[in-house]
């Protein structure tokens, strides 16, 4: 399919003309060509924001209410469309494709709940005759960057909190999934967003710099999100920094699931699959690290394995298989890497571990330690990593032991001395007896250290697409010094 850009409502080629394309990565088969956005467009798409901010920003919040809940229904209601796009541009299985479809509803429908939440608060004065108030006002352009792993929840989470706040947005679409996610800023606009207020770029990966940092750099953006990489969150978070902009950042994970040995084993090992596997491990709270008791380390490991060798992996196409296709062959290349230097370095491959183009197979890596690339990288890819602790508190330690700090987990039976634990974890998010991959459209995700900072989701979201302003009311006869 060709795509173009979405500006001021328009579908519009690039100025220069190009394109460029995104293929199958099991076939290797042209599936879109996206206009390749210049920083002219890039400039214009802003342009267009801005023009769109006042009337958008003043329009009552029943009205933005009815336009995302208009835009959840159309959401929900083409997942078929979805599906057959998104499986092909990124290799994702059907059940992928509907979870998006459908917490992404759920996130539309969520924001537009919040456009009567945008409050402010009442300050007493000390000042006689004054009253004074601190009021919620939205920001202005926010550029929206997503990734293309979850292209649908990841896209909507980039704007539909600053819609309903009042912002109008540029949302610059992943070079890996751009049909996708044009197709969703049509669905916006079919909703009956007005001209301007939701702009989509795609643009070819060799000018993603200069058209982000022109961006950035218009002094009509006033907030910058972006969710991916660590490492291009901190090149977005340098120059964000030199123009003085906000930013809102949620980048990679080396999530752990904590098992004590008072822990449910069967059900520990539900949430583990589940964690590691899921869209083949290609999500940021993806569990990476599964840090067992010595206690109960041989049953769980027994169990996982059996678990993960009945998961199949395949076109998901062609089958229903659990496991789709990764993303492209070279993160498939680099996860075969790092079980290979597992391996060589004394850990157990009990299962899986064998890739076949883009295709990897859910794999178990047991006694990893921190001699190997896998304890410490994000692998993005289907491998549960297994860490053996000696008792709780090194359980913690092992934990803790990454520059990451998005998702985590405990299992045990003792909730208090998970709720403990969790005070000691210094990630964003600590489930008790769940799994490290969950969200919901109302809650504060976001992480620490390397995975970022700002929260989207709820009063929180609310919170980053907004500015306080204080107001004071004061008595004009009052008394000055001089």
């Amino acid at each position: 399919m060709d795509t173009a850009l979405i500006i001021d409502n328009r579908d519009a080629p690039a100025s220069s003309g190009a394109t460029f394309e995104r293929r199958d990565p099991l076939t290797g088969h042209l599936v879109t060509r996206a206009a390749a956005a210049t920083v002219e467009d890039a400039r214009a798409a802003v342009d267009a924001a801005a023009a769109a901010f006042p009337s958008w920003s003043r329009l009552g919040p029943g009205k933005r209410r009815a336009v995302l809940n208009a835009a959840a229904d159309l959401l929900a209601s083409r997942t078929k469309e979805f599906t057959d796009l998104m499986t092909m541009e990124t290799g994702a299985s059907a059940a992928w494709v509907a979870f998006n479809t459908n917490l992404a509803a759920g996130m539309l429908r969520e924001a537009a709940s919040l456009t009567t939440h945008i409050k402010g608060e009442i300050i007493p004065a000390d000042k006689p005759g004054t009253f004074s108030m601190a009021v919620r006002r939205p920001a202005g352009v926010v550029l929206s960057i997503a990734p293309w792993n979850a292209p649908i929840i990841l896209a909507v989470r980039s704007f539909a909190t600053a819609l309903a706040c009042g912002n109008t947005v540029v949302f610059k679409t992943s070079e890996l999934s751009p049909g996708t996610q044009n197709m969703l800023g049509q669905v916006m606009r079919e909703a009956g967003l007005p001209a301007g207020v939701l702009n989509v770029l795609t643009n070819d990966p060799a000018d993603s710099g200069k058209v982000v940092e022109a961006m950035i750099a218009h002094p009509a953006v006033r907030r910058v999100n972006f969710t991916g990489s660590t490492r291009v969150g901190r090149i977005i978070a340098e120059v964000a920094a030199r123009y003085l902009k906000p930013v809102l950042l949620e980048l990679g994970g080396k999530a752990p699931l904590i098992i004590l040995e008072d822990a449910d084993i069967d059900n520990a090992v539900r949430a583990a699959a589940f964690g590691s596997f899921m869209h083949s491990g290609q999500i940021c709270m993806s569990t990476e690290r599964i840090v067992v008791h010595d206690a109960v380390a041989d049953s769980f490991v027994h169990k996982l394995a059996e678990k993960a060798k009945s998961l199949t992996a395949g076109n998901p196409r062609t089958s229903n298989a659990a496991l789709g296709s990764l993303v492209d062959k070279r993160p498939a290349a680099r996860a075969d890497s790092l079980v290979k230097d597992a391996v060589k370095k004394g850990a157990h491959l009990i299962a899986g571990g064998e890739v076949d183009g883009t295709i990897m197979n859910a794999t178990v890596l047991d006694r990893v330690t921190s001699e190997m690339d896998v304890y410490h990288e994000e692998s993005f890819a289907p491998i549960a990593s297994i860490v053996r602790a000696r008792d709780m508190d090194d359980a913690i330690r092992i934990a803790n032991d990454t520059e990451y700090g998005l998702s985590s987990a405990v299992f045990t039976r003792d909730v208090k001395r998970a709720l403990e634990i969790s005070a000691r974890l210094d990630f964003g998010c600590c489930h008790i007896n769940g799994p490290t991959v969950y969200d919901e459209a109302q809650m504060p995700l976001g992480g620490m250290k390397a995975s970022g900072y700002g929260r989207f989701g709820g009063q929180a979201g609310v919170n980053e697409f907004t500015d306080v302003q204080w107001v004071s009311i004061e008595d004009p006869d009052q008394h000055y010094p001089f």
